[in-house]
């Protein structure tokens, strides 16, 4: 029926439906113009900052067939094909070690057991089919078919059992020289060190720009140039090696973490014989010294040790040394104007008195404080006139005369003008409170394999004064006669608070080795000795170091000093007592130092057992004394 009012109200929805339409059009068109004017001033925006990308991208690129030009920068790509056979381990170490500037990349891909069993099995069939029938036609064996028959049979049970593991294995390694005709001599050289393993490569010829792509951390492989390999042969390219300190001479200093290997190792085979040890208290450090001590002496070498806590007594009393305590009340007494008895061309007597003269100025500074300009001059005079008084000059025959003491320099201090002031501040050693140390003719006897000084029983602001003079005293005795010797300087950090005992150790450390001496130093306070320059420079003077348990105030000195690894740092923070890393020249391997039962009982610092070895000790004396034992 019609109704021309439902009509009309339809006609009014209608329009209201368009007119509403239109309007959201020109919204819709309004805010995409809104759009792309943000994104325009987005566009413009950047343009005018810097992104990580524009940081770390060349300002050039060249793309030639066989080199990449990145600045002034020429590299180019190689790639493995072909392994041999069998290949040992650690066979890309040349490359890893080599001075080469370059970027390595492992592509791993792998592969399920069940494809490549179905592919040997299939494999096998044929190489079996081909063996049987050279034997029914009488043909001559071919090892070559009967190898790869063994070979696939031995792969296939070690998938089966889950031994071994099959993939896709990718290796690209890109360098960087600064000229073409360098690039050309490195990519030679690599390629020898690499074929002389019977690994065979490829440039990456008209694909340099990929070769580049693909040895970036972005994880993309644009060469797709595979070799199928196990887990095994996978394994002997890994870069990362343990390296093995195992000679036939020498001694053990521990047991190898990586590969519980012995590390044995002579430290006069190296550049130099001086070792520096590093570690916090209770690490372990005079433990792993004491047994290089015991181990040395049965090897023949005459041991030198300066105790600054009494740690060596027990060692001393077991191998039959000799202790020599050095303080104010002690009978033990060391002159610091002793020379070395023997001369030869290298050091004659003039250049001994000279440079008994420069340490003897040192230890005054020591004991007496900073000196003038002046009254260094005046010093060095009354030094030299000490010693012409006792007759000591360059044509004196120094195994038959008596040498000053420090009373002497005293008097002809006395009598100097402007000495009389360093006169009055050296009485307290000759007259006043500290006479019983410098200031009395040599006494000891040091005829042994092992001499241990001591300063424990010193106040703290005599120690430094007494190790200098024990040093020189050391230093002079190896100059008169050439041994195999070791001087360990245990808290060696007190002679490096002060300048001229620091220079006094420093040149030590430099000279020892034209006289058959190896120094030791050790510390606790890591980063005391680390930084003074002189600290450093032992460290470099010392083809060996042992670091053991680090504190968290000093590894970060110790990680920049020695360049360690994240992994070694974390190490280093959590090893425990006498494990660490040992370096010797150029390798350095983790260690965990061991020793015997008996060799425990001898060098052990653990309190609680040197008070039952002494109670032990003791119940044997009583028993001894009793009637009838």
């Amino acid at each position: 029926m019609f109704n021309p009012e439902e009509i009309q109200k339809q006609m009014s929805k209608k329009q209201e439906k368009g007119q509403a339409t239109k309007e959201e059009m020109v919204d819709e068109e309004f805010r995409t113009e809104q759009e792309k004017e943000a994104l325009e001033a987005e566009r413009v925006y950047r343009q005018g900052i810097v992104g990580l990308r524009d940081l770390i991208a060349p300002s050039s690129m060249r793309v030639d067939s066989s080199y990449l030009q990145l600045n002034s920068k020429y590299l180019a790509t190689i790639f493995v094909t072909t392994y041999p056979r069998y290949i040992s381990v650690g066979w890309f170490e040349p490359v890893i070690n080599s001075s080469l500037t370059m970027d390595i990349a492992m592509y791993f891909f792998p592969i399920p057991s069940g494809i490549v069993l179905k592919q040997l099995k299939k494999k096998l069939g044929n190489i079996g089919a081909q063996i049987m029938g050279d034997r029914e036609k009488g043909a001559p064996r071919d090892p070559l078919q009967e190898t790869a028959y063994q070979d696939i049979e031995k792969l296939r049970d070690d998938l089966t059992q889950g031994i071994e593991h099959f993939f896709q294995f990718g290796l690209y390694v890109t360098v960087y020289t600064d000229s073409q005709k360098e690039l050309e001599e490195a990519m030679e050289t690599l390629e020898i060190n690499i074929g002389s393993k019977l690994v065979y490569t490829r440039r990456s010829s008209w694909q340099t720009e990929q070769g580049f792509n693909s040895t970036l951390p972005l994880a993309k492989d644009w060469i797709q140039v595979y070799a199928n390999l196990n887990t095994s042969p996978i394994a002997s390219t890994f870069p990362f090696i343990s390296s093995e300190l195992t000679s036939d001479d020498g001694i053990l200093y521990g047991i190898n973490r990586h590969n519980n290997s012995l590390i044995l190792f002579d430290r006069f085979s190296l550049q130099n014989a001086n070792f520096v040890v590093f570690a916090t208290s209770g690490a372990g450090k005079s433990y792993a010294i004491k047994l290089e001590i015991l181990r040395s002496l049965m090897q023949g070498t005459d041991v030198i040790i300066i105790d600054p806590e009494r740690e060596y007594k027990y060692l001393t009393e077991a191998v039959g040394g000799v202790y020599i305590n050095i303080s104010l009340n002690s009978d033990s007494k060391i002159n610091p104007f002793d020379l070395p008895k023997k001369t030869d061309e290298e050091n004659k007597v003039g250049d001994l008195i000279r440079s008994a003269v420069i340490t003897l100025k040192g230890l005054v500074r020591l004991m007496i404080g900073e000196l003038s300009h002046e009254e260094d001059s005046i010093l060095d005079r009354a030094l030299i006139e000490t010693y012409a008084k006792n007759d000591i000059t360059a044509a004196s025959d120094l195994s038959q005369v008596v040498p000053p003491i420090m009373s002497d320099l005293q008097g002809i201090l006395e009598g100097f003008e402007g000495g009389a002031d360093m006169a009055k501040r050296l009485e307290k050693y000759t007259k006043g409170t500290f006479s019983g140390l410098i200031d009395s003719r040599t006494n000891i006897d040091v005829n042994n394999q092992l001499v241990v000084f001591s300063v424990r029983d010193l106040e703290d602001e005599l120690r430094p004064i007494a190790i200098y003079t024990i040093v020189n005293y050391i230093w002079n005795l190896v100059r008169s006669e050439m041994k195999k010797r070791i001087l360990v300087v245990d808290e060696a950090w007190w002679l490096l608070q002060y300048e001229d005992s620091a220079k006094f150790i420093h040149a030590l450390a430099k000279r020892c080795r034209k006289y058959y001496l190896g120094l030791t130093t050790i510390t606790q306070d890591v980063s005391d000795f680390l930084g003074s320059p002189y600290g450093k420079a032992i460290v470099t003077n010392s083809a060996m170091q042992l670091l053991l348990r680090q504190s968290t105030a000093a590894i970060d000195s110790v990680t920049e000093t020695f360049m360690l690894t994240q992994g070694e740092r974390y190490l280093l923070l959590e090893s425990g007592v006498g494990e660490g890393i040992f370096f010797a020249g150029s390798k350095h391997v983790a260690i965990k130092v061991v020793a015997s039962y008996a060799e425990d009982q001898i060098i052990t610092t653990d309190p609680r057992q040197l008070l039952e070895i002494q109670e032990a000790k003791d119940e044997f004396e009583r028993e001894q004394r009793q009637p009838g034992a």
